[in-house]
């Protein structure tokens, strides 16, 4: 079973350098309050260390998974997502697809024909509880929360 980061951004395009914001377009994360679903490997740890100042991830659970398909998943086309679409393209229901995703035998970035992505979010139901411009574990909400992540994504949906 592989571990699945969900990333993210919460700062906006003001101000970012140069090397920040070529890594943020890599995880294309054009956008302020734009999420996305990647696999935990040295790599993409790597691009985390660089914009660890302008987006918060952590490790996405299975149920919380789903429901941002659900609710924030869009089609290729912009389309919204659907599980016959899933079921028509990949040959495989919600659940099955969400299960693939969480045991590393799809990944979400690879999908593109398929699946966007990119999940566009709302601002979070009752606000940030602490400042956005300083990390998690000094009194802020940026960088690394492990688990927290579902709550803030279920707040955001």
């Amino acid at each position: 079973m592989s571990v699945l980061y969900a990333i993210i951004r919460l700062r906006g395009r003001s101000g970012v350098p140069p090397d920040v914001a070529e890594t943020l377009r890599k995880l294309r994360l054009s956008r302020k309050y734009v999420a996305v679903i990647y696999p935990k490997n040295p790599s993409v740890d790597g691009m985390l260390a660089v914009v660890k100042d302008w987006v918060t991830w952590g490790e996405i659970d299975e149920e919380t998974l789903k429901e941002l398909l659900v609710r924030r998943g869009k089609l290729a086309g912009n389309k919204p997502f659907t599980e016959e679409h899933i079921k028509e393209v990949l040959g495989m229901g919600i659940d099955d697809f969400v299960k693939a995703l969480i045991n590393g035998k799809l990944q979400l970035h690879k999908l593109e024909d398929v699946v966007k992505p990119v999940f566009r979010l709302h601002p979070p139901k009752g606000g940030f509880k602490k400042s956005t411009r300083k990390p998690v574990g000094s009194d802020g909400e940026l960088g690394y929360r492990g688990s927290e992540i579902n709550k803030l994504l279920r707040r955001m949906m």
